[in-house]
């Protein structure tokens, strides 16, 4: 019943690169768009944008139209805010800013039904709205969903290995400006300080064998370079609000290379 999910964990376990790409604007047809040009995810922001409920439920049906797996990043790691997300049946679920081992826990929490977790009963779209029956949902309810946490903060860095060893976590994302920031270099992402605690990422990770990626700006390509050379299962990188940013760009860059060329 959840294909996408199953698939992008066998291949994040297996240390193959997943690139997705991030949905900024409210307007469905942006996760549509970054579908149809093959991306393999969509990273639906409702931490940072005006994502309501029902716009969120556009964006995941949007995704799976396209044939792109969706990854809806919630607000905070809260069981209330990640319940009616659960139950729309995205492909994975994105907890912003974990900084322990036990906020890991409970975001895996939210996600698995009782006895090992403390996710209410009530699921709507992610049952297809009730043509499979409860038996079968239940069977592959925890294992249709990625569990996404990101590492945002230096308190992370420091129990990195404990929050790598929580069970049911799928794979770890950095955020490079918030993670900066907590270092008192928010917009120096790139500082010497910086890629230190991104290789001790790497390090670890591997050693506890935890799929890890990093969400970037779509001009941000020495970032990426670096990242995929430590290693990362999962590239996020661009998003609609840049990509029409770099477009732009190019277009008045163009057209002030031409004057230039012809002396006006």
């Amino acid at each position: 019943m959840k294909e996408k999910a199953e698939y992008l964990r066998e291949k994040l376990n297996r240390g193959e690169l997943v690139v997705g790409g991030h949905a900024f604007f409210t307007d469905p047809a942006v996760t549509s768009l970054l579908g149809y040009h093959g991306f393999e995810t969509v990273w639906i922001d409702a931490e940072h944008c005006a994502f309501t409920l029902p716009v969120i439920l556009q964006h995941i049906m949007a995704a799976s139209d396209a044939g792109t797996a969706s990854l809806v990043r919630i607000a905070w790691n809260d069981q209330v805010i990640a319940k009616p997300v659960l139950e729309m049946g995205p492909d994975g679920i994105i907890f912003p800013y974990v900084r322990t081992a036990q906020e890991a826990r409970d975001a895996v929490a939210c996600c698995t039904y009782p006895p090992k977790g403390i996710r209410g009963f009530g699921p709507r779209r992610a049952q297809k709205y009730g043509a499979f029956s409860v038996d079968e949902y239940l069977e592959q309810a925890d294992r249709s969903i990625l569990k996404i946490l990101q590492i945002e903060h230096c308190d992370a860095i420091d129990q990195l290995d404990e929050i790598a060893e929580v069970e049911g976590i799928d794979l770890l994302v950095v955020g490079p400006n918030d993670l900066s920031a907590s270092y008192g270099l928010l917009g120096k992402t790139r500082d010497p300080r910086m890629m230190e605690v991104y290789d001790h990422v790497a390090e670890v990770c591997k050693a506890h064998k935890m799929p890890f990626g990093v969400s970037l700006g779509a001009g941000d390509l020495e970032s990426a370079r670096e990242w995929l050379d430590r290693g990362i299962a999962f590239l996020s990188c661009g998003d609609d609000i840049s990509y029409m940013d770099m477009g732009c760009r190019m277009t008045f860059d163009f057209v002030d290379k031409y004057k230039q060329e012809k002396g006006g």
